[in-house]
């Protein structure tokens, strides 16, 4: 068996955590009786409903429940404010200052094995990536900086409200308008992932008429 048929390096992860990263594509014995042999963080997804028996069997260990979301534009529910605008002006920087730390629900910060200042790091170069791009939204409140969404084509990749705006109702406002800038370029849907988790932002994408499908369990397993 060519094993590098079944198992996609992921470079960027590598990079920030310093070890070999790799992203399974089948889930066999046959699989895992290689990479048990060839180091590095390994991660897999999996429907929910099929049997964990074989992750646990050979170490793999539970990190999150990503959920696919998606919204036409029949179902997007727009919530207008005057106070709310998009700005391509603000620095990279600042919005680094808002992203770092932000992903907690994230499954690289809830993988204890790994450092959660390097999956901090991974966000941060996320977000510089997306910025130089061109691909990220600086959502303005009141004429400050109250949070970012990066995108790709249609979809999400990242977002995040600063600590100042969050618990104040602002999110419905601030993702309103990026979404209604990603219609106007001609998308019929939006789509994205979250962590079951992270129940604000499932609640925030539930007001703005997002539905939800596809959900995959994520496991991660490091082999030295």
């Amino acid at each position: 068996m060519q094993i590098q048929k079944y198992i996609k390096r992921v470079p960027w992860d590598s990079t920030v955590f310093g070890l070999d990263t790799y992203e399974i594509q089948s889930v066999s014995v046959e699989i895992f009786e290689q990479i048990i042999r060839i180091p590095g963080h390994y991660s897999v997804k999996i429907n929910p409903l099929s049997s964990k028996k074989i992750l646990h069997d050979y170490g793999f260990y539970y990190c999150d429940t990503l959920i696919e979301l998606y919204c036409t534009r029949e179902s997007f529910v727009f919530y207008q404010s005057d106070l709310v605008s998009i700005s391509h002006s603000f620095s990279l920087d600042a919005l680094l200052t808002i992203c770092n730390g932000a992903f907690i629900y994230g499954r690289f910060h809830r993988d204890f094995n790994l450092n959660k200042k390097l999956a901090d790091n991974r966000y941060n170069n996320w977000l510089k990536e997306l910025y130089h791009a061109g691909n990220v939204y600086s959502l303005v409140y009141n004429n400050e900086l109250a949070g970012f969404l990066g995108f790709s084509g249609n979809k999400h990749l990242l977002g995040a409200i600063s600590k100042k705006y969050q618990g104040k109702g602002l999110g419905k406002y601030l993702w309103s308008i990026a979404c209604k800038e990603l219609f106007k370029l001609g998308y019929t849907e939006l789509q994205g992932s979250v962590s079951a988790a992270n129940l604000p932002v499932v609640n925030l994408y539930a007001t703005l008429g997002f539905r939800f499908r596809n959900s995959v369990d994520v496991y991660h397993r490091i082999v030295k």
